[in-house]
């Protein structure tokens, strides 16, 4: 059933007297892709970053759940349920795909600082996020990889290995920021069908250049241009929007 995870309302980010984020608004539903697109410096992973707690709002709120997360620390909100990808794949290259998985599977175990041989170790005991994390490697297709060194995977694996270990935390909402980039044809299809997949149980947003991924996707699109919204609906209504062909369709990406 469709419902309102996370909410922001007019929230802006200045930098000094620069607005990198000015009054955007956006709804996630659960079973669907609100997609952000924009050339580039539009204020996208700004956005992201706001809606993550990476950086706090200027002004305007944000809720999650229901509860008002508005200036929360990243880790805090992850704990509430949202978990993201970042622009630069993030994971731990020495450790085998499972090894990655579990450990960001036992964070959510964990309540003592952050020590990743002490968690890995702790980990192999704890059936709760081991269950989470067979769980997270089988939804993003994985399996056969679990015992690969993730810094000998593909690209498109690195990127499908990042998104398990943001399964692994158990998330309900989902940011990801630009998860095709640097993908081939066949990876980035992959990446389309894991999406496509996911989407029934979390609300998602998606910040990506690829254009045909994202009129695949996307459920809504809001086009945003130097820190604002020009734009917002479904793809078509987007795609018909003279506002939106002068500004960005057809021509940068």
């Amino acid at each position: 059933m469709s419902e309102i995870l996370l909410s922001a309302k007019e929230i802006t980010k200045r930098f000094g007297g620069l607005a990198a984020v000015n009054g955007v608004s956006v709804d996630l539903w659960r079973d669907r892709i609100h997609a952000v697109i924009g050339p580039n410096g539009a204020g996208k992973s700004t956005l992201t970053n706001l809606l993550s707690g990476d950086l706090p709002p200027t002004s305007g709120s944000i809720t999650l759940a229901g509860r008002d997360i508005t200036g929360w620390p990243p880790e805090k909100i992850s704990r509430q349920g949202l978990g993201r990808s970042y622009q630069k794949t993030n994971i731990f290259a020495p450790f085998t795909v499972w090894e990655n998985v579990r450990l960001a599977a036992q964070s959510r175990d964990a309540q003592q600082p952050w020590n990743p041989v002490r968690w890995l170790q702790d980990a192999a005991k704890s059936t709760t996020a081991l269950a989470r994390a067979t769980r997270a490697i089988e939804l993003a297709g994985l399996e056969s990889r679990r015992d690969v060194v993730a810094g000998a995977s593909s690209h498109g694996e690195q990127r499908q290995l990042e998104i398990a270990m943001t399964l692994a935390t158990e998330p309900q909402v989902l940011l990801l920021d630009e998860p095709l980039a640097g993908m081939g044809v066949a990876e980035a299809e992959r990446m389309v069908e894991l999406l496509l997949k996911l989407k029934k149980d979390h609300a998602m947003l998606l910040v990506e250049h690829d254009m045909d991924a994202v009129f695949t996707l996307a459920d809504h699109l809001t086009v945003m241009v130097n820190g604002q919204v020009i734009a917002s609906g479904t793809p078509a209504q987007v795609r018909a929007d003279s506002a939106v062909q002068a500004a960005y369709l057809g021509e940068e990406h």
